[in-house]
């Protein structure tokens, strides 16, 4: 491994300072163990154990291995070349300055519809504990905060990140620990006789809706997964960012399987997988109802409000990095890379937040037209971004290795093999989605690769107006720097 330098910076735009490494250690593994648990874990859940019963075991597990999979590729070129545009930089380096540009604009579109999407969230539990300030009120009040944190520094950001998802990873672990005793029957005070392993192969057996429901499952888990690339981009804002990219890619595979697999496992021991209090409730809140915990309710809406305002946060956050990376590639306007005394891209924040500003309203407003419109485009994002980090690998492996080998602190396994693997399986479930019409999947992929098109005949016009420009700031060399 390289030695790194004691403090690196991006190159300064004009007018900037440049990116600064202002995220602590901490900060970065929490952000790495926590950007894994969405919301949607706890929210979505029991539509898919209602789908596949126990079976949505075998759903998590093969999203699971995919998400563990590409992160070990993003791990690969990010260890080697850590930026605030990640995969987008890689893209742009390794396949040509159209996928760098159509992936970087399409990632930045999803996160601020998931702003949009959180803050409404959000706002809907605030409402119900204070009712005197509107849902709209709570959606700005919370919009605008967590925008005045991420203005004041990087650091400041990591800190309450740090707090969001410490929150989620007790909450999970708390739940774990307590179901687990209770699945086994040694947890003193609890009297839970449906409780049990028997659970899992009762009531219809453990694929009770048959194989198919697994890939069902699939679509309907995937999308909670989005947020593990988190780490990759703020690794460029760290006191280490190799070391930082290479602890949250060996770490991903416990992550997963304790997080996702151990929590959902415990649902479908402690209940019934067909019990009419998951699909009342919510996955979650039927767990902890059935161990007698008093208010598991308004417990469950704590949590679920701590990981919104965590998703909402880290989405403000990369949604500005993206946009400020493009603009230092030029595929921004140049304002995006324009940072404060403190490192901040204050340009990027801002213009990110206005357009969850603008989704919101669209919410609220045209919630049936043009905002299921935004949700529907930008859902099959992440299965984009995982397939164009899987061609980025292949090249990259072979520039990395030719221009500095000793970068190569993380390999992917079995290269290129389980590279071509992967992003086979990736095309599989997007056209699996395509035969989906019970839950708009097939609508999700149609109107996503409309939206993708449309970027990416924007980047080919551009890139063949702009003639030859020189690759900007994501080449492999000795010093690691930020940006």
């Amino acid at each position: 491994m390289t030695s790194q330098p004691t403090q690196k910076t991006a190159p300064p735009a004009p007018g900037g300072h440049g990116l600064q490494a202002g995220l602590k250690n901490r900060h970065l593994s929490m952000i790495a163990i926590g950007g894994v648990i969405g919301a949607g874990l706890f929210v979505g859940s029991s539509s898919g154990i209602a789908t596949a019963g126990p079976g949505i075991l075998l759903s998590y597990a093969l999203v699971g291995t995919l998400v563990v999979l590409v992160m070990r590729m993003l791990g690969e070129m990010s260890a080697a070349n850590p930026t605030s545009g990640s995969f987008s930089e890689h893209a742009d380096r390794a396949l040509g300055r159209w996928a760098g540009f159509s992936i970087g604009w399409l990632y930045w579109f999803f996160w601020v519809v998931v702003l949009a999407v959180e803050a409404t969230a959000g706002a809907a539990i605030l409402e119900g504990w204070i009712p005197q300030v509107p849902q709209w009120g709570w959606a700005l009040i919370v919009m605008v905060v967590l925008t005045a944190t991420n203005l004041v520094s990087v650091g400041s950001y990591g800190e309450f990140e740090f707090w969001f998802a410490g929150i989620k990873v007790v909450a999970i672990a708390a739940f774990i620990v307590i179901g687990g005793l209770a699945v086994f029957g040694v947890l003193p005070g609890v009297d839970s006789e449906q409780a049990g392993l028997s659970n899992l192969t009762e009531h219809g057996g453990f694929l009770p809706n048959g194989p198919g429901a697994i890939l069902t499952g699939v679509l309907l888990v995937v999308f909670s997964f989005m947020g593990s690339e988190i780490a990759t981009l703020a690794a460029g804002e760290s006191e280490d960012p190799q070391r930082a990219v290479t602890k949250a890619t060996n770490s991903i595979i416990w992550r997963v399987a304790v997080f996702y697999l151990g929590s959902i496992l415990v649902v479908v021991a402690l209940l019934p997988w067909d019990s009419k209090a998951i699909a009342d409730k919510g996955s979650y809140v039927a767990a902890l109802d059935s161990l007698g915990i008093p208010h598991a309710g308004q417990i469950m809406n704590f949590i679920v409000l701590t990981s919104v305002l965590s998703c909402l946060n880290s989405g403000l956050y990369t949604a500005s990095r993206m946009a400020f990376s493009l603009g230092q590639r030029g595929d921004a306007p140049k304002s995006f890379a324009r940072t404060t005394g403190s490192g901040v891209p204050r340009t990027a924040i801002l213009a990110s937040v206005v357009f969850g500003f603008v989704a919101v309203f669209f919410n609220y407003k045209f919630p049936d037209s043009v905002f299921l419109f935004l949700v529907n485009s930008s859902g099959a994002v992440a299965l984009f971004v995982w397939l164009v980090i899987c061609f980025s690998q292949l090249r990259m492996r072979k520039i990395i290795k030719a221009e500095a080998p000793e970068k190569l602190v993380v390999k992917m396994w079995l290269y290129p093999y389980l590279t071509w693997a992967t992003a086979a399986l990736i095309v599989f479930v997007l056209g699996y989605m395509l035969t989906d019409t019970e839950h708009d999947g097939r609508k999700t992929v149609l109107l996503s690769l409309l939206v993708a098109a449309v970027v990416l005949i924007v980047a080919l016009v551009k890139e063949k107006i702009g003639g030859g420009r020189a690759t900007a700031s994501v080449e492999v060399r000795d010093d690691v720097k930020v940006g």
